[in-house]
């Protein structure tokens, strides 16, 4: 069999044995970049609410804490449900608990119920809308979907593309890349902003790998060009899952090889407790 350079894989080989080789153009792009192996937990949805919510996240943050050499948390929003400072000041301490970085974006729950007041959560996380950080060769990008309290038939806020477009020239082209939203941002599923499709358009330069997002309490999975688009459960103590299912937790994802791969966790509760039916997202 006639052995092909990379370079020549990708330009001769179909996309059938690309796969079937491990060679499919994010991963031939990241061999370029030095990108490294890493792992990391992507969590949405906490939605706290009681001080009996504290209990439930310190004991999120052991577990999570015991996977050892984590790297980084993401959180996907909807921290708080009701957007109080006190709520968003609580959540903050347990989670610096986890003594590793952590990236927050903001959910419809996090806005001051009653008058679509984000002062507390840019308070308590300052420049934390739109922003994009590097961590061991990798591009993480971080993107404000939300439009105040609305839960359904959104649009992703102007703010936001006008920050896309300034900063997209900047990002390097190779460097495999991952964005996360709260709102879901995968074709067909549940709660989508209306203008998805127009956001997305403009990452297709990018080398994109996965993109992880809140929102709808569900694991969901589609794709985007290359990339893999997650929804997840929640991980509430007070919230439901949209789709019926009970189990509440978070991704424990590896970075690898130019890819993400994610395993569900699932945070067992001490005692069964009723769960509040999600009416609304």
């Amino acid at each position: 069999m006639k052995q092909y350079t990379r370079r020549e894989a990708l330009e001769r080989l179909s996309p059938a044995v690309l796969l079937s080789l491990g060679l499919w153009p994010g991963a031939l792009r990241a061999a370029t970049t030095n990108a490294e192996s890493f792992r990391f937990i992507v969590v949405n949805d906490l939605h706290y609410l009681t001080e009996e919510c504290s209990h439930w996240l310190v004991r999120m943050t052991a577990q999570m804490k015991s996977h050892g050499n984590i790297d980084l948390c993401i959180v996907a929003g909807d921290m708080t449900d009701q957007g109080k400072l006190e709520h968003h000041g609580a959540v903050r301490e347990i989670l610096n608990g986890l003594k590793m970085p952590l990236h927050v974006v903001i959910g419809n729950h996090d806005y001051l119920a009653g008058n679509s007041d984000r002062a507390p959560y840019e308070k308590t996380y300052p420049n934390s809308l739109n922003y994009a950080f590097a961590h061991r060769g990798w591009q993480f990008i971080a993107l404000d979907t939300s439009e105040g309290l609305k839960f359904e038939k959104t649009s992703i806020p102007e703010h936001t593309f006008t920050w896309v477009d300034e900063q997209i020239g900047k990002f390097d082209k190779d460097r495999p890349t991952i964005i996360f939203t709260h709102f879901p941002m995968g074709p067909g599923v549940k709660y989508r902003p209306l203008n998805t499709d127009s956001l997305l358009e403009r990452f297709k330069p990018l080398n994109l790998q996965s993109i992880f997002c809140g929102h709808y309490h569900a694991f969901t999975q589609t794709q985007f060009e290359n990339a893999i688009v997650t929804t997840n459960r929640c991980c509430s103590l007070k919230r439901g899952n949209h789709d019926g299912t009970k189990e509440k937790g978070y991704f424990l994802c590896s970075a690898r090889d130019g890819k993400v791969t994610r395993e569900f966790v699932e945070l067992v509760p001490e005692a069964k407790t009723a769960a509040t039916p999600p009416q609304k997202s």
